[in-house]
């Protein structure tokens, strides 16, 4: 007969404690147990890793977004009436919700590496469905206001794409230890084969995933082009008020080929600089002309504009974050900008022999200038004294007319246009937001002698890319931020690319090979030694093979009896639960 007596010997296990109960609330070391997860828990487990899925694809769309903040905003603004920063609560709450399911994802992952029952906490359970939810009304939210920017991820994809594939890689790797012990613990040899062939299908994956990765980055260093020209969006927005003379100025002094405005029409036919369809956002209109802040900007005489304010409100909403980096000469500069119009801002390119662009917003129904806007545009153009093939014209109305009275204006098309068409209207520019022309349209337009601007480009990592694609130039609203890009963020060849992909994946292969070798060692060993005495029980013992509380003791006093039969001692103690025991 076999006697149990425990050694009254308790082992604290604090990290296992901490596991269980951060997750499940389960603190106590009875409420623990090695035995299968409920398929309801299953079934948490699968949501919870959607949630994380979710959340991750969420994070780096607006980490990437970061290039169209201001649009955003800007965006924001139109609908709301209201000037704020909306990216702020989203990003906030982007990253306590993905560290959050991220957390409780690495917690799931450690039950299973210790072969724990996994059971999620009601608590934690309301909060992977509020993340769930939150994030999916927020995917739809954005597909439906924004749904263009969802553009800039596969355009990233195309920077990030390799260094992403070896992450992955890595993390998938790092997932063999898991993998190969539940082999090992699993005693039905279909879930056996079920979760290694789902493991090897993702693993195949990425190992021949680099076949469809392109990237204009992959390429000889000796086909890199000159890079690309960039023109100041408003001038500089960043450090001083969109559309005023001290922004081109400061767009200047960072040495920009040309610079964009947005071009209104006065009540008296005077062009000026405005984005917005009122002037509440840019100038003190309400403090001046409170009864006529909702008023459209073009009902307003140029008197009037030239007696608001257009730099205090920098000073106050601090679009860019960059006013406390700002001396106080410079704050007073700011402060003291006025409404710019197309004739000065003209001017001053032409003094710096500098490019103009601007696009023109045609006047409202009841304007006295509905009909000849165009032709007060192109008035006020020829009257600045600025060479004319230092202007990119991009009015499509009239465009006959201004070609004859202005043949030396550069004709721009701001619409993605067969190339017949472009030809056939003289057009030789092209101006685009970037996610409107792939690498194959930059190919078409630089062979077809077509020059190509995108727009808006205020990233290092976008201004590399389209920079390796060949794009001649960029419209930009941080041009302080591109200059310092001397080089690509990264390039290589394809035959380095190739050379890091195969390391890559031998690298892997032996890692993922060894893991399994180790984690089922002592059954290979058996299986391959012929040592028919050697007892499948104390194999699974011996490899600390974690089964439910009944097996266990079921294959422990299998053990036993097999040694006592063939005349081994059992005197040494065993620990279970905490306890140590041995047998006499």
């Amino acid at each position: 007969m076999v006697k149990h007596q425990p050694l009254q010997v308790y082992e604290r296990q604090l990290c296992l404690s901490c596991l269980t109960g951060i997750y499940g609330c389960r603190w106590k070391r009875y409420q623990r147990s090695h035995d299968d997860t409920t398929k309801w828990e299953c079934l948490w487990s699968f949501i919870l890793f959607c949630t994380f899925s979710l959340l991750l694809v969420w994070f780096y769309f607006w980490w990437e977004a970061h290039n169209d903040y201001s649009e955003f905003n800007w965006f924001l603004y139109n609908r709301s009436g209201e000037w704020s920063d909306g990216t702020v609560p989203i990003l906030a709450a982007t990253a306590a919700g993905f560290t959050y399911i991220a957390f409780l994802m690495i917690l799931a992952l450690c039950h299973v590496a210790v072969g724990q029952q996994i059971n999620l906490h009601w608590l934690h359970k309301i909060g992977v469905t509020v993340a769930l939810l939150t994030t999916a009304i927020g995917v739809i939210s954005v597909t439906q206001m924004w749904g263009e920017e969802w553009d800039v991820v596969w355009i990233s994809l195309q920077a990030t794409g390799p260094f992403l594939h070896i992450g992955a890689l890595a993390a998938v790797t790092a997932l063999a230890w898991l993998v190969a012990g539940q082999m090992a613990r699993a005693e039905k040899t279909r879930f056996q084969v079920m979760v290694l062939l789902i493991y090897l299908s993702v693993l195949l994956t990425l190992y021949f995933i680099p076949l469809s990765i392109t990237s204009p980055c992959i390429m000889e260093r000796g086909s890199l082009k000159a890079a690309p020209a960039i023109i100041g969006h408003q001038g500089a927005p960043m450090l001083a008020p969109e559309n005023t003379l001290l922004s081109f100025n400061r767009a200047l002094q960072r040495n920009v080929s040309g610079l964009e405005a947005d071009v209104t029409i006065s009540l008296d036919g005077i062009p000026f600089l405005m984005r917005d369809r009122t002037l509440r956002r840019t100038t003190n209109v309400r403090r001046v002309f409170p009864d006529r802040q909702y008023d459209d900007a073009s009902l307003f005489n140029w008197t009037d504009l030239s007696s608001l304010n257009a730099g205090q409100w920098f000073l106050k909403d601090d679009p860019f974050w960059t006013v406390q980096y700002m001396s106080t000469s410079e704050r007073w500069s700011v402060g003291n900008q006025t409404v710019c119009s197309l004739e000065q801002m003209l001017k001053l390119a032409a003094k710096s022999k500098s490019s103009a662009v601007f696009t023109l917003r045609r006047p409202p129904a009841n304007h006295p200038h509905r009909h000849d806007w165009v032709n007060l545009t192109l008035d006020t153009v020829l009257r600045s004294g600025i060479p004319q093939q230092q202007v990119m014209w991009t009015v499509d109305s009239n465009r006959e007319m201004v070609r004859n009275v202005a043949p030396g204006l550069q004709q721009t098309s701001v619409q993605k246009l067969p190339l017949d068409t472009l030809h056939h209207k003289g057009i030789s520019r092209v101006l685009l937001r970037y996610n409107q022309a792939s690498a194959q349209d930059v190919r078409l337009y630089n062979e077809n002698n077509i020059s190509l601007t995108l727009y808006s480009v205020n990233e290092p990592w976008l201004y590399s890319l389209l920079w390796c694609s060949g794009v001649p130039s960029v419209s930009s609203e941080a041009p302080q931020v591109l200059r310092k890009v001397h080089y690509p963020l990264w390039l290589m060849s394809p035959d380095e690319y190739c050379l890091i992909w195969i390391c890559t994946d031998i690298i892997s292969f032996a890692v993922v090979l060894g893991i399994f070798i180790f984690q089922n060692y002592h059954m290979i060993r058996w299986r391959m030694s012929g040592m028919r005495s050697y007892n499948p029980e104390q194999i699974m013992l011996s490899a600390a093979v974690r089964r439910s509380s009944r097996d266990v003791n079921i294959m422990k006093e299998k053990l036993i009896f097999s040694e006592v039969s063939n005349g081994v001692s059992s005197d040494e103690p065993y620990m279970e639960n905490g306890f140590n025991y041995y047998t006499n």
